[in-house]
């Protein structure tokens, strides 16, 4: 009797652990899916408010079948850190640019100072031939899919005097992102730039540690840049757009109909991202100006040619291939 009372236990744990293996929590087949998705900005950005369209179109087109957990403000780690942890798998999404270039050197073009001749001309070269060559080396090289992508407003530099003329950049210590493009250019337009994880910028200029930064104007803002700087300085030497990524394994575990979702999903939160993109550009300047910021034009094309050398001496072959693409076709 106790041997049989023995086997009976033993069976309905094994049905127990099989049937709580039916819900992954990252990729692969079962009754549901959860995938986690890590990014550096705040739940105010316009980042998190299309990954969370993007989690409710999923839901819903997939019958919950798949599931994205969002997680803002690095709490996953750092960009380099993320990408990291979706080749582990341990994460699954992220959104990511420039710094996939240390994986992919054609990721560098996403961000190449004064390449592009405004928004306009960044879209044409974002959809077009020139786009499609980087998606595809960034899903062979790094390992993710390119899902959807954010337009991003200009990068500008922030100080606590004005910066007219690359001149009035001689000993100015200022924080790039992990982006070796970016640390040459400013520093052969007279800068003397340093590499820093996003998290420690506010903390570095209080105290004095650097003396500016650049990012676009929502970045600035959401990581209350207003309080601890005086000026943006309208450089608008990078246009750039950023990629809503996830790992490849992830993404081909997913039977055809669900990735066909996916990709519907996707469609819908690029355009519903766009629309937030236009309409709070234009409310985070006026809200730095609120905050007391003063935004000083500056002469662009001095900072251009003081950047050029060194954008077309740190480009490889390759890279300096797609840099001329994108020349000729603001033409």
């Amino acid at each position: 009797m106790k041997k049989w009372f023995s086997l009976v236990m033993v069976s309905v744990m094994v049905f127990a652990l099989a049937a709580c293996s039916g819900a992954n929590e990252s990729g692969g087949s079962g009754d549901k899916t959860t995938w986690k998705l890590g990014h550096l900005g705040n739940e105010d950005h316009v980042w998190h408010k299309t990954a969370e369209k993007f989690a409710e179109l999923v839901d819903e087109k997939t019958n919950g079948k798949l599931e994205i957990k969002i997680f803002p403000n690095e709490q996953l780690g750092g960009e380099t850190e993320v990408l990291n942890s979706i080749e582990a798998g341990t994460v699954d999404m992220t959104i990511s640019g420039e710094t996939m270039q240390n994986w992919a050197e054609e990721a560098a073009l996403l961000a190449v100072p004064y390449a592009f001749q405004g928004q306009d001309h960044m879209k044409k070269v974002v959809e077009g031939e020139v786009g499609g060559e980087i998606e595809s080396a960034i899903k062979e090289k790094v390992g993710v899919t390119p899902l959807y992508y954010h337009m991003r407003a200009p990068r500008n530099l922030t100080s606590s005097k004005p910066i007219e003329t690359p001149e009035d950049l001689n000993g100015f210590k200022m924080r790039v992102p992990n982006v070796p493009l970016f640390m040459d250019a400013w520093k052969e337009a007279g800068a003397r730039p340093q590499v820093m994880d996003f998290s420690e910028v506010f903390t570095a200029l209080q105290q004095k540690v650097i003396n500016g930064q650049e990012n676009p104007v929502d970045l600035i803002h959401s990581a209350g840049l207003y309080e601890v700087q005086k000026y943006v300085n309208r450089t608008e030497h990078v246009y750039s757009w950023i990629y809503v990524v996830v790992g490849n394994k992830q993404f081909e575990a997913l039977d055809k109909e669900t990735q066909k979702a996916v990709k519907e999903a996707a469609e819908e939160a690029q355009a519903y991202g766009q629309e937030l993109f236009e309409k709070e550009t234009a409310e985070y300047e006026k809200k730095l100006q609120d905050e007391g910021m003063e935004f000083v034009e500056v002469d662009q094309e001095a900072f251009a040619e003081a950047m050029k050398p060194a954008i077309e001496k740190s480009l490889s072959e390759e890279q300096l291939k797609l840099y001329e693409k994108i020349l000729e076709s603001a033409e």
